[in-house]
């Protein structure tokens, strides 16, 4: 062999060598991970903690999460090891393209809407969008009171990138009986549209729902019983199978008992608000895997009395005792001097601690389960590998003090940072 093939040959098996030779213990350069330290990992679901833990967030998702894991060179990190890090919240009864000015509005969200141009309601969601998710809310139900789809563009927006909010799921137009939630006049019968649909008979409600699938909607919101004649437990149903062949689940504003046991029996995804319901048709809910958004914030808003108050919270704990799926929602629609809809939002927790209902709990109704009702679960609201990097922080623990919420120090969306 000459002395050029020989310095040849060695050439190759040194490459070769090299290939096949072990790499070092050492985490590998990744540009774009985040990697958070993580002193408190909270799981809502089971109530535990898991202690110095590491998050590793690649392309919006939570890519590896445990103890003692190497951080990739190059990525960047965040220090909670002295927070409690946990999924986002939700809030699952908003409305965030509508303002109510009290001065302006007399107390009525019927003013509202004749006051506010859809165009400008829109523009109210996308500021009221922002300020939730500044709060620690990582997700949203929009039950309606949008005008024409403005909560839907908003969305959109969002999804886009557009604008920072929540992932937001949008009800659209809700479907009610003529009249929906106003009293109108004779002379005057379009001006509650296209606040509501009004759907009597079966091709109304056929209509109104795919109308709704059309234009955007994600989940159907359904008005019970604001007038004297309500939905049936044959009508409800009838919507239900007709949302569900669209892909949609069914949300049922009930405030009376009747209201509330029809929803209860024909098995609605969710009533909100149920305010008068008894033990009996709590017990229905739980048999028919229907959830409970009760809309408790309302007990602290000077429009409704001290009686209002100890029937809410009265409800609340019953249904807590009887085992209903309890979520998180507010109803929040007014404007309140000094604070933004999310610091609103987020105060609706403290007629859940009057209610005793323990943190833990609380905690639960407003993430896991919320996201549940949502059907996000399979993508958001728990911090497992390939679920969304939707996360949150506060410097208290939540599980030994709810109120701890109201001071939420981190927010992450969608791997990108919010808050800080």
């Amino acid at each position: 062999m000459t002395r050029s093939k020989t310095i040849l040959v060695a050439l190759v098996l040194a490459v070769a060598v090299f290939a096949v030779a072990p790499v070092p213990e050492a985490a590998p350069l990744q540009a774009g991970v985040t990697a958070i330290r993580a002193g408190r990992l909270i799981d809502p679901d089971t109530g535990t903690v898991a202690t110095d833990q590491i998050i590793l967030v690649a392309g919006g998702r939570i890519s590896a999460v445990g103890r003692g894991l190497a951080i990739p060179t190059g990525a960047t990190v965040i220090d909670l090891s002295k927070a409690s890090v946990m999924p986002g919240l939700v809030d699952a009864h908003t409305h965030l393209c509508m303002q109510v000015i009290a001065a302006r509005d007399h107390g009525s969200y019927y003013y509202t809407t004749l006051n506010d141009p859809d165009a400008f309601r829109a523009v109210q969601g996308t500021a009221n969008a922002r300020t939730m998710l500044e709060a620690g809310f990582t997700s949203v139900r929009d039950v309606g009171n949008e005008g024409n789809y403005a909560c839907v563009q908003v969305r959109k927006g969002i999804m886009q990138g557009l604008i920072p909010g929540p992932t937001m799921v949008t009800a659209g137009r809700i479907i009610a009986p003529f009249g929906g939630q106003f009293q109108l006049q004779p002379d005057k019968p379009g001006l509650a549209e296209p606040e509501y649909a009004f759907a009597d008979t079966r091709d109304e409600m056929v209509k109104a729902v795919r109308q709704n699938a059309h234009f955007g909607a994600t989940v159907i919101k359904i008005v019970v019983d604001d007038q004297r004649y309500i939905y049936s437990v044959d009508d409800i149903k009838f919507i239900k199978a007709e949302a569900a062949r669209a892909g949609l689940k069914l949300a049922a504003h009930a405030w009376t008992r009747a209201g509330a046991q029809n929803a209860a029996e024909a098995g609605v995804d969710s009533i909100d608000h149920g305010i008068d319901m008894t033990d009996e048709i709590l017990s229905l809910a739980k048999k028919n895997n229907v959830a409970l958004v009760g809309t408790e914030f309302l007990v602290t808003s000077d429009s409704f009395d001290g009686a209002f108050r100890t029937q809410v919270v009265d409800r609340l704990r019953r249904a807590l005792k009887i085992g209903v799926t309890l979520v998180y929602g507010t109803d929040v629609i007014a404007a309140v001097d000094g604070k933004t809809r999310g610091e609103v939002a987020i105060s609706g927790v403290d007629p859940w601690v009057e209610a005793g209902i323990p943190a833990p709990a609380i905690l639960k109704a407003m993430t896991t389960e919320a996201h549940r009702l949502l059907g996000l679960d399979a993508v958001r609201g728990s911090i497992k590998v390939g679920q969304a990097a939707d996360l949150i922080a506060t410097v208290d623990d939540p599980l030994a003090n709810i109120a701890a919420l109201k001071k939420v120090q981190f927010v992450m969306k969608d791997g990108r940072i919010v808050r800080q």
